[in-house]
């Protein structure tokens, strides 16, 4: 029987540990690289070189944010079956010439890497892989120039990601046979004019031209498009060839943050149906056309690089010639100038769905079904200058699947009777930063305009948002009959709420927003659904004791009067509530057990806890987090036994120098015997 020492074992055992691990397949691996099935990563691992111990079966290789400078020739020649090749975010500057001969690769992904330096030899190198699908040489540097010839020779590319480079202009030669192209990314360049670049790319299909400096699309006739992303570039006109008689696949279109002063002048036929436009300077402008006295110029001149001219000519202040917007079921309009729409605007979408207004300069809106598509289900009209709503009871009802409607941030003022109970979808209304008021339903005339509304008996209302509406009371059952989950009453300083107030909702309830309202006291224990409370900036002094019996999820304290918490109340509170905010108020630092518990369990956050400050009996503020408790030790008169103990140290340290200095003076003989006769006795030996 063979007998192994204690070392022979744990070797073995280490051998054995270091093959389990390291192995897949019964295919031995280079370390560190994870192989699952045919795919190797070995991403983060500070390698300079392509690991050559991979399974010759190996399909992908990630080596990402590595050391890589240089691929040598032979690098990839072991792995016959490669098809994906990454390594993103290296410090790639050459590409041996014969790097990727005879390499089936198809997706190959070089991005964050600097490849301007040897992009002569990496086009090279790239010109073996006839097969190659997917390219990404984005954050390379690469100017337009450097582009065209990394791509000279990949006329089988599908997708290509150019973006984080330096380029300035397009061309017809930057793409030239790139003729399967589908999908193109040069985003976040310096790009500012596009000359002919597209027009052979029959194929393409989604393009991403955002973040750059493009001044105008003018021309546009790409109808194979079904994405075109031109957000956030400088563009102030975007016109279509209006003679082409080919329906547009165009899809979506987003022409946001840019400077665009016109409607964009869409195809006369195409499929749009995501139309984002926010962030422009977009009006209509008809009605100065029609007041002006002099002839408005009809047509726009456009320069390219090679100072050839386009004349552009578009009836500008023709307010139907907005081509096809029949399909448009999102329209984004938010933050522009838009004063008013031409009538029957809006009505020639009729598949609308989500309609857009934030930020805009509307003094009045027409909620009728002559106006809005009766499919609308989303409405933000926020941030706005309304002043009234027009509708009337009997038509509004035909808008049946409006569901959201945001009209705060506004100056409304008058409303027809009835205008919300009629509304036989609406979920959500958000009436915020209006002067409104809550009306009592049996004392309310239904038959004149008010800002004054009843709220009870709205079967499909959950979410209602009051906030700074300066509301001073709530009738009783003010609510009742309407299932709400959220109420926000937040920043009515003036508020008078009671129990009656919000009779019929202690059993939906589920936030209630009551910060800034001056509230005192209020019975909570009823509503056992409640998930958020916001009681921030009152004068609260104490909590109530009726929060101990909710099951919070959220609990807003902030800039209150508390100086402490019970125990036992912080002790319910932090087996509840998942966060609490506790800022702004003046927390007594010696008593701050409440804190020490909260910091015991971890289900509870306190979110503002770096910020959360308190007094010490010097009337001195100091962070929560950063106070020592030791500090808090007191005497009867308040003040830190340690001053005592100090105080006593120098009394008792001034009497004994005052002693030895008299001895010396008026006895001097009186010390020296005295420390011979303890000191200086004589030893037996």
């Amino acid at each position: 029987m063979p007998v192994f020492d204690r070392p022979s074992i744990l070797v073995h055992h280490a051998v054995v540990s270091i093959l389990v691990l390291f192995s897949a397949s019964g295919h031995p691996q280079a370390l560190p690289c994870r192989l699952i099935q045919n795919t190797a990563v070995c991403n983060n691992f500070q390698l300079s070189t392509v690991p050559t111990h991979l399974s010759q079966q190996t399909e992908e290789i990630f080596l990402d944010n590595n050391l890589l400078v240089n691929l040598q020739d032979g690098c990839l020649s072991r792995y016959p079956n490669l098809r994906t090749f990454s390594c993103a975010n290296n410090h790639l500057r050459t590409v041996e010439k014969n790097v990727f001969s005879k390499s089936p690769l198809q997706n190959l992904n070089f991005a964050e890497n600097e490849l301007c330096y040897g992009h002569e030899q990496v086009a090279q190198a790239l010109s073996y892989l006839t097969q190659l699908k997917t390219l990404d040489l984005s954050g390379n540097g690469l100017t337009e120039d450097m582009v065209a010839l990394l791509l000279q020779n990949l006329s089988s590319i599908e997708t290509l990601y150019l973006s984080r480079n330096a380029m300035l202009r397009l061309d017809r030669s930057t793409f030239r046979g790139l003729d399967q192209l589908k999908e193109l990314n040069v985003e976040r360049n310096l790009l500012f004019e596009i000359d002919g670049a597209f027009d052979h790319m029959k194929k393409l299909k989604r393009l991403n031209l955002a973040f750059n400096c493009l001044p105008c699309l003018v021309g546009f006739e790409m109808t194979q498009l079904v994405v075109l992303n031109a957000s956030h570039n400088s563009i102030e006109w975007f016109i279509t060839n209006q003679d082409l008689q080919e329906t547009f696949q165009l899809e979506t279109l987003d022409l946001s943050d840019n400077q665009l002063i016109f409607f964009p002048f869409l195809p006369t036929r195409n499929r749009i149906k995501t139309l984002f436009l926010s962030n422009n300077l977009i009006d209509f402008y008809q009605h100065l056309a029609n007041n002006a006295s002099s002839n408005w110029t009809t047509s726009v001149e456009y320069y390219n690089l090679g100072k050839n001219v386009s004349n552009v000519t578009m009836n500008l202040w023709n307010e139907s010639l907005h081509g096809d917007l029949s399909h448009v079921e999102l329209l984004d309009l938010s933050g522009n100038q838009v004063n008013y729409f031409p009538e029957g605007f809006i009505q020639q979408m009729p598949r609308l769905y989500w309609l857009k207004l934030r930020r805009n300069c509307l003094q009045s809106f027409s909620l009728t079904p002559e106006d809005l598509p009766v499919t609308l289900y989303e409405l933000d009209v926020s941030k706005n200058r309304l002043i009234e709503l027009k509708t009337s009871q009997r038509s509004i009802s035909e808008l049946n699947n409006l569901t959201y409607l945001n009209l705060s941030s506004n100056g409304l003022l008058k409303f027809p009777p009835g205008i919300f109970t009629s509304l036989p979808s609406i979920t959500t209304i958000d009436l915020s930063h209006n002067p409104v008021d809550v009306c009592d339903s049996e004392e309310s005339d239904y038959m004149s305009f008010s800002a004054c509304f009843v709220w009870s008996n709205i079967v499909t209302l959950k979410h209602l948002y009051l906030a700074d509406c300066s509301i001073q009371n709530i009738p009783s059952s003010a609510f009742q009959g309407s299932p709400l989950t959220h109420l926000e009453l937040s920043n009515n300083p003036d508020l008078q709420i009671n129990q009656e107030s919000l009779i019929g909702l202690t059993d939906t309830l589920q936030h209630l927003g009551l910060g800034n309202t001056g509230f005192q006291n209020f019975d909570f224990s009823p509503y056992t659904r409640l998930k958020s409370l916001n009681l921030s900036k009152n004068f609260i002094s104490e909590l109530p004791a009726s929060l101990m019996s909710l099951n919070l999820n959220l609990l807003d304290l902030r800039d209150n009067m508390l100086t402490t918490i019970p125990l036992d109340h912080a002790a319910t509170l932090a087996q509840r509530l998942q966060a609490v905010y506790m800022n702004g108020n003046a927390f007594n630092c010696c008593q701050l057990d409440w804190f020490r518990t909260f910091k015991e369990y971890n289900s509870i956050k306190v979110v503002d806890q770096s910020e959360i400050t308190c007094l010490d009996s010097n009337y001195r503020w100091h962070k929560v987090v950063l106070f020592n408790a030791v500090r808090c030790g007191h005497t009867n008169n308040g003040e830190s036994i340690v001053w005592y103990i100090l105080l006593f140290a120098t009394v008792s340290l001034s009497i004994v120098g005052i002693s030895i200095i008299y001895l010396l003076t008026f006895k001097p003989k009186m010390l020296p015997r005295a420390i011979k006769k303890r000191c200086w006795r004589p030893t037996s030996y």
